[in-house]
């Protein structure tokens, strides 16, 4: 009785919520700015995959949305390609010119710019990792189904990175030999797995996790057809392990495919709750 009572007042809430939406004008970069009413709001981040637009604009996250801003976040949806005033595909995407979008929206009086977190899924999650180990006013960073390395940009040749930084290419896993088949057949995993086979190419594309300024969450899926995303996360965790990381790191693993754990925002409440929020 208590657990329907309870679920029942969280309805309530979300169904309820008030907020102001604001669209910033950040060049390159669609930003969607969602605040609750109150102040000293810390702000999370959202940044959508290899399907493009803004997708945490949409009505299909219209429902996780509204649960933080209930839960007294504010909320940033970005876009990076693939959208309105946006680059076209995904291939040298600034990561300044998205964190330059996030300092904007956190200008905002009602938000905590001290508290700011990212959440991103698949090729967004690997920006939320790059843009937290270069700027250290992201304070913690959720990343579900990431990779632990840079990869090619989405080009006809995949021969330039997916991301620059101060206007000069990342390092990146290149497509090789080996992988060939596998994307002819448009296996992504078996593409992947044969990429990072190029050991050399692997450590110089290492995302440097450990730079990192505040808690990690990363999630992978057992079942993943895009990525061996299960390895690349424990790769990360041992990274971070090896350069004693002083912050809290998780890793959840969860049954089923590459979307899978964007089902388990639960798990994404909770992280946030206890080693972002309240600190």
């Amino acid at each position: 009785m208590r657990f329907i009572t309870s679920l029942a007042l969280l309805l309530f809430v979300t169904a309820t919520v008030s907020f102001a939406q604001t669209k910033l004008s950040t060049p390159n970069v669609d930003s969607r700015l969602y605040l609750g009413a109150g102040n000293n709001q810390p702000l999370i981040v959202g940044l959508g995959g290899s399907e493009g637009g803004n997708a945490w604009d949409s009505d299909y996250w219209k429902k996780t949305r509204d649960e933080l801003i209930a839960k007294g976040y504010a909320f940033l949806a970005i876009g990076y390609f693939g959208g309105k005033g946006t680059p076209d595909t995904l291939n040298k995407i600034s990561i300044n010119q998205v964190h330059d979008a996030i300092l904007t929206a956190a200008k905002n009086k009602q938000i905590n710019r001290r508290r700011i977190a990212i959440i991103g899924g698949s090729r967004g999650a690997d920006l939320a990792l790059l843009i937290g180990s270069y700027f250290k006013d992201i304070t913690c960073v959720v990343a579900i189904v990431p990779s632990h390395v840079a990869f090619p940009g989405h080009t006809s040749h995949f021969t330039t990175s997916a991301w620059t930084f101060n206007n000069k290419e990342l390092p990146f896993v290149p497509v090789n030999d080996e992988a060939v088949p596998f994307l002819m057949k448009r296996d992504l995993r078996g593409t992947f797995t044969a990429m990072l086979k190029d050991s050399i190419a692997e450590k110089k594309a290492l995302i440097r996790v450990e730079k990192i300024n505040g808690p990690v969450l990363l999630m992978s899926a057992t079942q993943d057809d895009h990525i061996p995303g299960v390895d690349m996360c424990n790769k990360m965790m041992a990274r971070l392990k090896a350069h004693q990381f002083k912050f809290a790191h998780e890793h959840v693993v969860t049954e089923g495919g590459h979307g899978s754990p964007l089902q388990r925002f639960d798990v994404v409440f909770a992280f946030l709750e206890k080693h972002f929020k309240v600190n």
